[in-house]
């Protein structure tokens, strides 16, 4: 669902879930305690964990920047895999996913990684059975993505990446329900980077770590979802269309549009992983609409409708320190094992 628009101020509904909130912020920090101090397990897999995930519920841009590592671990020699949630899913258990696996089944998100990333990927509301799966399926597999997670504690981590949406920032600070917070900002001094998904012309938050990497979303081909080598450019009659996205901060997506130089007839904005159906997407003008979203569509896709392409700018820094934080685990521990456990972070 898209974010309530009280989470960015503390008016009066805030304040009135505030107390929920902090009683949310009590379990988890217990939580986090439990595992910090051992009591509960933190289950290793056999390879270095990188996990990429945010303080906040909404989208932070967490699945274009875990895309965007794959191909940066690629680069540095590394066979990189990547586990999700599988959100929006219904199946259940865990297993494989591949460009031609049902959204319906295994979720959005991990089929365009899939599809976009080309490396190994496997879902499970279990992480730990997620990350064993794919190794005991692609043994060449030598270090994993998580993307999301960071509040699942029971997949020992060795790398922790905070992602922090530059235009919504952390909205009021507040806990969920009173806010978007899953944990506290303190939380954000344990991670090892934090990534800024940074826009032009909009002021960042200010962020309270040593190691912080800015990216750039970058907006590429608007491509048919019927023959996908055929493109829409905003030119002529083509510039008017109707804008369709269920993700959780739909006015980004039609802004970028607007950014390209189309002028949008209509914006349909669906609650995230919104399962669509034709009648969603019925329209005399082109549909243009995010990539995330065609994957669930393509099976009953019509001439007309299209994705824009939706990537993150490559930062050389961010991909040296994590081939060299990578390489340093590697190097001071040769011999991992799959049953181990060690305290999350």
């Amino acid at each position: 669902m898209s974010a309530p628009a009280f989470w960015q101020r503390r008016g009066w509904p805030a304040c009135l879930l505030l107390p929920l909130g902090g009683l949310f912020w009590l379990f988890a920090g217990l939580r986090r305690l439990a595992y910090r101090r051992g009591w509960l397990p933190a289950h290793q897999v056999g390879v270095p964990v990188v996990v990429v995930g945010n303080l906040g519920a909404g989208g932070a841009g967490k699945t274009p920047l875990v895309m965007r590592l794959v191909d940066d671990l690629r680069q540095a020699g590394h066979v990189p895999g990547v586990i999700s949630r599988g959100y929006g899913g219904h199946g259940r258990g865990t297993q494989l996913v591949d460009a031609e696996s049902d959204p319906a089944v295994v979720g959005d998100e991990p089929v365009l990684i899939a599809r976009v990333a080309a490396c190994p990927v496997a879902v499970g509301r279990d992480r730990v059975a997620a990350a064993r799966l794919l190794r005991s399926q692609h043994p060449a597999v030598d270090v994993i993505l998580s993307d999301d997670g960071l509040q699942h504690y029971a997949l020992a981590r060795d790398i922790e990446i905070v992602v922090v949406n530059g235009e919504a920032g952390f909205g009021n600070a507040w806990p969920l329900p009173a806010g978007p917070l899953r944990e506290p900002l303190a939380r954000l001094k344990r991670a090892d980077a934090v990534v800024l998904m940074q826009r032009p012309g909009v002021s960042p938050p200010r962020l309270e770590h040593p190691r912080v990497f800015a990216v750039g979303p970058r907006a590429g081909r608007i491509y048919s979802l019927v023959r996908p080598g055929a493109s829409l450019e905003a030119a002529g009659q083509t510039r008017n269309i109707v804008a369709v996205a269920g993700i959780a901060r739909p006015q980004q997506f039609f802004r970028t549009l607007e950014g390209l130089g189309f002028i949008l007839a209509e914006q349909r904005a669906f609650p995230d992983h919104h399962v669509f159906r034709a009648a969603d997407l019925a329209a005399g003008l082109p549909v243009v609409m995010t990539e995330k979203d065609a994957v669930k569509c393509r099976p009953y896709a019509r001439p007309g409708w299209y994705a824009l392409e939706w990537r993150v700018e490559e930062n050389a820094d961010l991909r040296t320190w994590l081939a060299q934080e990578l390489a340093s685990l590697l190097s001071s521990q040769p011999a991992r094992t799959g049953a181990g456990a060690s305290p999350a972070s």
